[in-house]
């Protein structure tokens, strides 16, 4: 049988003509006296009368593929900037600290470096949604708005894991099943995040394990430190509030962070945050439902709307 056409390579070369044609460009910044390097797309031409968006991406695949079905839609509106977090794309730290306020640390020195003019409004997908709820956290002043979606930043490790809340029994397994090393892992993979996943049951293996061997070989080990490191210890009760005006954006049907844990960020957020949650979607919502996520991002960042007020303020909608 002959070679299979290695997609992964040719999907990556698609996804960085897309970000350029979008009107983003590479770049890297190094930080912590060289130990760590943080690969950005950044916009060709910045704009002062654009507002500024951070997109940051989750487990799995690097930045160019979490985000690609919106890119082309949100930079005529936003200055964009769209960082590989460490031990993906071109992002790499030597230092042993796993945390997502490292990881939060090192994108805000990124924006820094950079010299983002003016506050920045912010979007967190899954575990960058950790990352993201960190980053308002520690440095409230340099954001506006926040979008928080599909992310479990209200877990509480020993009493969700223990009742069932999370998908996963315990930490080891979730850091297998996302970071899946088998062609039967990805079609299980798949089938989590997706409440409709692509049919996949029929491509080769050689398909999927390029795509393993492009994005979930190198740094296995960092990355399954970072997810452990998240659920570690952590408490519900520690949570900070961030003071933002927040979305929490959630898919009805996901199966990696359920929805209780969406009612419990928006009861301890408060009046400052609004939830919509998306119909007949699953945890990939960026993937699912980009054509909403356009829609809500344009009428929470530009218009300065609470979605869910669109529907008289009466409950929270569900969304397609």
């Amino acid at each position: 049988m002959g070679n299979c056409c290695n997609f992964a390579v040719c999907g990556e070369c698609c996804m960085t003509r897309s970000f350029s044609s979008a009107g983003l460009k590479s770049t890297i910044t190094t930080l912590h006296d060289g130990d760590t390097t943080i690969h950005c797309w950044v916009p060709k031409k910045y704009k002062l009368t654009k507002p500024n968006l951070l997109l940051i991406h989750g487990i799995g695949a690097n930045a160019k593929w979490q985000w690609t079905r919106i890119i082309s839609s949100v930079t005529p509106l936003f200055n964009v900037y769209v960082p590989d977090l460490p031990f993906y794309g071109d992002s790499y730290t030597s230092r042993l600290d796993r945390t997502e306020h490292f990881q939060a640390e090192c994108v805000m020195m990124t924006m820094e470096a950079l010299g983002v003019m003016g506050k920045i409004n912010l979007v967190g997908l899954s575990y960058g949604g950790f990352v993201a709820y960190s980053m308002a956290a520690k440095f409230p002043e340099a954001f506006e708005r926040v979008v928080i979606l599909g992310a479990g930043v209200c877990l509480d490790s020993e009493i969700d894991l223990e009742e069932g809340l999370f998908s996963a029994k315990n930490i080891k397994d979730a850091a297998n099943i996302l970071l899946a090393q088998t062609p039967e892992g990805i079609r299980e993979l798949l089938t989590l995040t997706f409440f409709n996943p692509p049919n996949v049951n029929c491509a080769p293996n050689c398909v999927l394990n390029d795509f393993i061997e492009e994005m979930n070989v190198e740094y296995f080990d960092e990355k399954k430190e970072c997810i452990e490191a998240v659920q570690k210890d952590r408490k519900f009760a520690d949570l900070p509030k961030i003071p933002h005006t927040t979305l929490i954006i959630w898919g009805q049907e996901d199966q990696i962070f359920p929805l209780d844990l969406s009612y419990r960020l928006k009861s301890h957020l408060g009046e400052i945050s609004d939830l919509v949650i998306l119909k007949e979607t699953g945890h990939a919502v960026n993937m699912e439902q980009p054509k909403e996520l356009i829609r809500l991002f344009k009428l929470f960042f530009i218009e300065r709307s609470f979605p869910q007020r669109e529907n008289s303020g009466k409950g929270t909608p569900l969304l397609r």
